[in-house]
């Protein structure tokens, strides 16, 4: 869908080639030749939809078009004017909330025509889609959540919304005036990355050229607004910064700064933002939050939170790491080398005094050595040589095997902490029991078990599973749905989860409390490459302050004081909304429980954070006489109902539009049988309107719309009477031998 939709924006921007602007204000050519690469979004965009060219034009100015024959399909996307935007961003802990407001123009549409609009949401890491209101002329439109039961009409609205890629997600308003302005509030959140010590945000806020209005008197102004609240009383140190943001306040802990200017052309670079805390050694806290007065579940809720500080002289623990790499058929081409590369990198950023295996498997498994061997120069060599030989992708999936075959190798660890780092694509059928059975052997194992990362590549596997399967091994969880980003992902998640610098974490206020859910359910260790964040519900009464005990690389006993506190400006809510959920989910499957299921669904709904047992829609909203809002009903029939009892004509029948899946599912078994290539893309629901017309009627149209109107013109005013009578005359004579072969066509059907 990606390459289809940078297809049809590459088109778009042809097709817009028909918009006279006047002589005065001619439209910037670069902002028509760009690579296809960039026809993606890179910030939040607008989009006309496309499929009769003849509606392109300017709804100020019309001026004369040449009649275009056959329709665009897929539709044409043309990305439309922006006239103001917005951006604002509150950071707290591991997490940022961003909410844009801009306001865009139909300019390409003739007054009197209408188009559908369709809006692409680009997000950070991790990024996960809020909400979106749309404002329009005499109409307001809203995302919410709804449960999955309630879409049990879902045949009587219309479908849209779909991932383009894994971060970039894309849903249509239908029907708006050429002409028409539109105001968007788009709202998602995303993740901090954490390196070295250092905090860094990096959010798409690149517009590209086309998007510019071509008249000198329209104003642009940008706007940034920046709140960073660590929840840790101590300085912050703000590092790097893509936009020119003046400070606003400084407090302890707490940064907030903005940026607001005229502009003669939007923001072409990403927004970006990084900082640090001052410490040189570990540090933490707690926070504590009681329910809201709408919140379900009357338990009071906490975070404990600990960072490893900017000590580059913190020794880490020695490893023994097996890497476990899926060569199933599937994986053949990029996915599998792009694994391979990040294998090989990871292995040489090991210590010599460490030990590492490989363990490659499809329906068999494939061994580097019988045994753990050195991190030296000369079995570096080795396995990379065993790599380019054994790591060539065929075969089916079997994940049970290798697992068992790692925890074999890593039976006799004593002085180090054993690693499982497993890569896969794939689902498999006895995941649970998989669970079950790497839960035994990590609970007998004590306090040496394996720590298990799991890493998933693409859509068809379930990565539930493997978020499940990390928390059972006390390690991390990460995936890559392009191929683009498997290395830098994968080394990632290897650097985070293998530098553990405190290991066997205790918290001894956790024993005391009346009940206890715990997020994760077993507590990682602490790697100097991520911080710890540990969260849940109690019931009980927590201490005003709580001792962290810990194990350090030198086997030395550690503990720290953490101070408890309550902030009534910092949202635990929202902020731990998105951990919970993924984690409830992960258990809810494993279990097969419907009431973790339900708790999932509420949660979801009051947070406003999608989930796998809720469904986002779209709804418009009615306007009374006396221009107020008719509340919004909570289920489809309810909101469909309505509607059809005020008004039964065109314009009504469409007023709910259910969004495409917004999680990422539970896996595909059928898809891992078949050994198909990772999906990184949903499938596009099919819209009907655009299957009317096909490739004979559409190779004319594209012709016919990359002629410039004034050219055309020109030339035909150069010619002398002679050329203009031959060629009338080569024009009749086509279009009769055309009328022939249709004749002949139809009679002889």
């Amino acid at each position: 869908m990606a390459a289809e939709f940078s297809s049809c924006v590459e088109y778009g921007l042809g097709l817009s080639k028909r918009v006279f602007y006047g002589k005065e204000s001619v439209p910037d050519p670069s902002a028509m030749t760009r690579s296809s690469e960039s026809y993606l979004p890179e910030a939040p965009m607008v989009y006309a939809v496309v499929p009769d060219p003849s509606v392109v034009d300017n709804p100020d100015i019309p001026s004369y078009q040449p009649y275009v024959h056959g329709m665009c399909e897929p539709p044409a996307l043309i990305p439309l004017h922006m006239h103001g935007i917005a951006m604002e961003i509150e950071s707290y802990l591991d997490t940022a909330f961003v909410t844009v407001n801009g306001t865009w123009r139909v300019h390409c549409v003739s007054a009197g025509k209408r188009c559908d609009c369709r809006v692409a949401v680009p997000m950070g890491d991790k990024g996960s889609l809020l909400g979106v209101e749309a404002e329009i002329t005499g109409r307001s439109y809203s995302t919410q959540l709804i449960t999955a039961e309630d879409t049990t009409n879902k045949e009587k609205v219309a479908k849209d919304g779909y991932f383009l890629k894994r971060q970039i997600y894309t849903l249509k308003v239908p029907q708006i005036d050429g002409g028409s302005f539109l105001s968007f509030k788009i709202r998602w959140s995303q993740k901090l990355l954490y390196h070295a010590g250092q905090f860094s945000l990096s959010i798409p806020f690149s517009f590209p050229a086309c998007v510019n209005p071509v008249s000198k008197k329209n104003v642009k102004g940008e706007k940034i607004l920046l709140n960073v609240n660590t929840g840790i009383d101590a300085e912050v140190l703000c590092q790097s910064t893509s936009h020119p943001l003046k400070e606003v306040r400084r407090q302890s802990g707490r940064l907030s700064f903005s940026y607001e200017a005229e502009v003669s052309s939007w923001s072409s670079a990403g927004f970006s933002f990084s900082y640090t805390v001052c410490s040189s050694d570990l540090f933490g806290g707690v926070l504590l939050q009681s329910p809201s007065l709408r919140d379900f579940d009357d338990r009071e809720m906490f975070c404990f939170y600990l960072f490893p500080g900017n000590s580059q002289t913190r020794k880490v623990f020695k490893k023994e790491v097996i890497f476990i790499i899926d060569i199933s058929g599937s994986m053949l081409g990029d996915p599998l080398e792009n694994a391979k590369n990040a294998l090989l990198a990871s292995l040489s950023n090991l210590n010599r005094d460490d030990t590492f295996n490989i363990i490659a498997f499809n329906g068999e498994v494939h061994l580097f050595s019988a045994s753990m061997e050195l991190a030296t120069n000369e079995a570096m060599l080795k396995a990379k040589e065993w790599a380019s030989t054994n790591l060539t992708a065929n075969g089916g999936t079997n994940i049970l095997l290798p697992l068992k075959q790692a925890m074999q190798l890593l039976a006799k660890t004593s002085d180090s902490i054993p690693f499982i780092f497993l890569i896969t694509d794939g689902a498999v059928e006895d995941e649970r029991e998989i669970c079950t059975i790497m839960k035994g052997y990590l609970t007998s194992a004590g306090s040496v078990c394996p720590r298990i990362s799991t890493f998933g590549i693409g859509l068809y596997c379930n990565h539930y599973f493997l978020q499940m399967l990390a928390q059972i091994g006390r390690g991390y969880y990460d995936a890559a749905y392009d191929a683009d980003s498997i290395d830098y992902k994968m080394q990632r998640l290897f650097t985070s989860a293998s530098s553990v610098i405190l290991a066997n974490i205790t918290i001894d206020a956790l024993e005391c409390l009346d009940s206890l859910e715990l997020f994760p359910s077993h507590i990682p260790d602490l790697s100097s490459g991520s911080p710890l964040i540990i969260s849940g519900r109690y019931e009980g009464s927590f201490p005003d302050s709580i001792k962290v005990r810990g194990t350090l690389a030198d086997m030395s006993n550690f503990v720290i004081d953490l101070k408890v506190q309550r902030s009534k400006e910092f949202p635990l809510d929202r902020v731990l909304a998105r951990r919970h959920i993924d984690m409830l989910t992960a258990h809810a499957w494993l279990l097969g429980s419907k009431e973790l299921e339900e708790k999932v669904s509420k949660m979801s709904k009051q947070t406003g954070v999608p989930s796998e047992y809720t469904c986002m829609i779209l709804v418009q909203s009615l306007q009374t006489d006396n221009g107020k809002r008719v509340p919004e009903s909570v289920t489809i029939q309810g909101v469909y109902n309505k509607f059809t009892q005020l008004n039964k004509t065109e314009s009504n029948r469409q007023k709910v539009i259910v969004l495409g899946n917004l999680g990422v599912g539970f896996g595909n078994l059928k898809a891992t049988v078949e050994n198909k290539a990772p999906a990184s893309e949903e499938v596009k629901p099919a819209d009907p309107t655009e299957l009317l017309f096909k490739a004979a009627s559409n190779c004319c149209s594209q012709v016919l719309d990359r002629v410039c109107c004034m050219c055309f013109i020109r030339t035909c005013s150069h010619m002398n009477n002679q050329c203009a009578i031959l060629l009338t005359q080569v024009c009749a004579a086509l279009a009769c031998f055309e009328c022939i072969n249709c004749c002949f066509e139809l009679f002889s059907g």
